[in-house]
């Protein structure tokens, strides 16, 4: 029995979907444990895509339960029609539960988040607008709704009027919008409420008593480590905390029930939205690795900036996050690079830097220094174990794991399942590890 936690490494869109899919099949219980319908997370199977937002990954198990835990927001329309859509691909949904905890983001937090991030002009953040940010905001002031709420129809009904008449306030005098009628959301929302109401539970007994029962329970982060509200590059990041931390709040369990954490990291480095990225690329290569590796957002559609692997950031990550093991992502996506640079410390004004600014201007400052590799030039997308690969690759991934200082479990291929070579299984515990230790490269098993 294991209890692992899988968080993004980097700035989000590091590929966490599939790697929660792979090690779904060995799960009891998928937790989904903070943000909302501003993820994405796409999972090929065969011939057939499922890009999911707020639905755990583990869904496309069917005797794996699935739980939108309370550090969640929920959009209902959005989950709703994310329900739909699975029953189109013939997915079935019963074994998908709803804190009843979790707060509900309602039209004038969507209203609000577009409104707000326009008049920022130069200085915009980069949010999706689906009205995350305002969603957290009301309920660190403790005028959300809840889950709960929204199934007593009665009382929902008596908040809602109260509440809506404030974000009148807000919508008309500060953003120049029209007001919302109280009525019109309420009959929206009712008939939402009964969609949902079968899946709604409270789910932190619900997990409690899986891991009272050794199941083995894998929870889901969204986003990523450098967009996390308090460790991540502030403030051009998320409302939430993606970091393995968030998995207890956002589930409701303690740190003693948390087995393992393995973070998930491209073999190169994305961002989405503004704020600093040292490695960024803008030119042939940077679109090469754009094109190559697919990458749009999978909510929002716009193209992810591209660049070189940050390890500065990467270790960065493994501190805060506690990671014991890692899955390197899109490694096929260099097959065709003849060098590939790995930033391995920064300078910042003259001086050589190894540990991440905690302020956003220093941060832009950084000027990345790089070690250059040598590319291998050749397919690695057939390869499905590390004897496979070419010797270029595997020293690329011993590198990673050596600046990083932990093994690497899982290197990905491909959007693909079968396009993976499992070099240890994070759940039943090793079969093989690609491991550093105290600096000295060791030989693969």
């Amino acid at each position: 029995m294991a209890n692992v936690v899988v968080i993004g490494a980097q700035w989000g869109d590091e590929g966490k979907g599939k790697i929660t899919d792979l090690l779904s099949r060995s799960a009891d219980v998928v937790v989904r444990y903070q943000g909302g319908v501003n993820a994405g997370h796409t999972v090929v199977v065969k011939d057939q895509t499922f890009k999911l937002h707020l639905i755990p990954s583990g869904i496309l198990y069917p005797a794996t339960q699935c739980v939108i835990g309370s550090g969640t927001v929920i959009d209902p329309k959005a989950l709703i029609a994310e329900l739909d859509k699975l029953k189109t691909l013939n997915v079935s949904a019963d074994n998908l539960k709803i804190s009843e905890t979790a707060h509900v983001t309602m039209p004038y937090h969507r209203m609000i988040d577009q409104a707000a991030e326009e008049r920022r002009g130069t200085h915009k953040i980069g949010t999706t607008k689906r009205g995350i940010g305002p969603t957290y905001a009301d309920k660190s002031e403790r005028t959300g709704l809840r889950v709960i709420d929204l199934m007593d129809l009665k009382s929902f009904r008596e908040n809602l009027e109260w509440t809506i008449a404030n974000k009148n306030v807000v919508l008309e005098r500060l953003y120049d919008l029209p007001p919302l009628d109280p009525q019109a959301v309420f009959d929206e929302y009712a008939q939402y409420a009964e969609r949902l109401r079968p899946h709604v539970i409270d789910s932190s007994l619900a997990i409690y008593q899986a891991v009272q029962q050794r199941k083995n329970i894998l929870f889901e982060g969204a986003q990523g480590t450098l967009l996390d509200l308090d460790h991540g590059t502030y403030p051009y990041v998320t409302s939430s905390n993606p970091v393995a931390g968030g998995a207890c709040i956002g589930s409701g369990v303690g740190p003693t029930m948390i087995d393992r954490v393995i973070g998930v990291a491209k073999a190169y480095t994305t961002r989405v939205g503004e704020g600093p990225f040292p490695t960024e690329l803008s030119g042939e290569i940077g679109q090469h690795l754009c094109d190559r590796g697919a990458e749009f957002g999978t909510t929002t559609g716009r193209q992810r900036r591209c660049g070189w692997f940050d390890a500065v950031i990467g270790r960065y990550a493994v501190r805060i996050n506690g990671l014991d093991c890692l899955a390197i992502t899109k490694l096929d996506v260099l097959d065709e690079v003849d060098e590939i640079q790995v930033c391995v410390a920064y300078d910042l004004n003259g001086k050589e830097c190894h540990e991440l600014p905690g302020s956003a201007e220093l941060f832009g400052q950084c000027k990345p220094i790089y070690k250059t590799l040598p590319g291998w030039k050749q397919s690695t997308a057939e390869c499905r174990t590390l004897e496979d690969l070419p010797k270029q690759a595997l020293a690329y991934l011993k590198f990673l794991a050596e600046l990083m200082e932990v093994p690497i479990a899982i290197v990905s291929l491909g959007a693909s399942r079968d396009q993976t070579i499992i070099v240890e299984d994070p759940i039943h515990g090793p079969k093989r590890a690609l491991l550093y230790e105290n600096g000295s490269q060791s030989q693969v098993a």
